[in-house]
């Protein structure tokens, strides 16, 4: 799920603490970083795009994958219409604001849901970084709805819609919504090497 890179509509938490420009710089670096590891020939990457007119419009997405609107709504309705407007068969949403995010992360997601009906990614914060699901049926009704986003009860409020025990989890990793949180990103890479 990525947000057109425009100045003043994306990581406005982050743009509060370091500065609405240096935001949208973080983002659009970010955004392609993430989308140059994770385009691999295991799986169909599939840009959904906010506002929905720069599916049409936008020059800054690479042209060579697939673009699909997100809709309007809160962020669970926009997640459902993924899952709903994509052919049948496994899917997993990401956001793009999670710097550690490696194709190996995706494929232990794919795997989680041979064996499981949904796979959460879940972040230090409290809520996720991906969402997965087998989809060998309907997606649930009132999927994420009730969920409050940008709270530390995002992942157990999102558990809670899925009516499902066969859950998987992998590792927990961290977004980036705020100064603070490139803080600790630079920490921990620091402490990897």
């Amino acid at each position: 799920m990525l947000k057109e890179p425009r100045l003043g509509r994306v990581k406005t938490r982050l743009g509060r603490d370091i500065g609405m420009v240096q935001a949208l710089w973080w983002y659009r670096h970010q955004a392609l970083q993430a989308i140059r590891c994770l385009d691999d020939r295991r799986w169909h990457l599939v840009l959904a795009i906010s506002p929905d007119i720069q599916v049409i419009k936008s020059r800054f997405w690479p042209t060579h994958l697939k673009k699909i609107p997100q809709g309007g709504g809160s962020l669970g309705m926009r997640m459902s219409k993924i899952f709903d407007q994509l052919p049948p068969g496994p899917i997993c949403i990401i956001g793009s604001d999670i710097p550690a995010i490696k194709r190996h992360h995706i494929a232990q997601a794919f795997d989680g849901l041979g064996k499981n009906e949904w796979v959460f990614g879940p972040s230090i914060d409290g809520g996720y970084w991906l969402v997965g699901a087998k989809r060998v049926s309907a997606v649930p009704q009132g999927l994420f709805q009730g969920v409050r986003w940008s709270t530390t009860h995002a992942l157990s409020d999102s558990r809670r819609t899925i009516q499902s025990n066969r859950v998987a989890f992998l590792d927990q990793l961290a977004d980036v919504d705020r100064g603070s949180d490139l803080k600790k990103k630079v920490l921990l890479q620091r402490k990897s090497h």
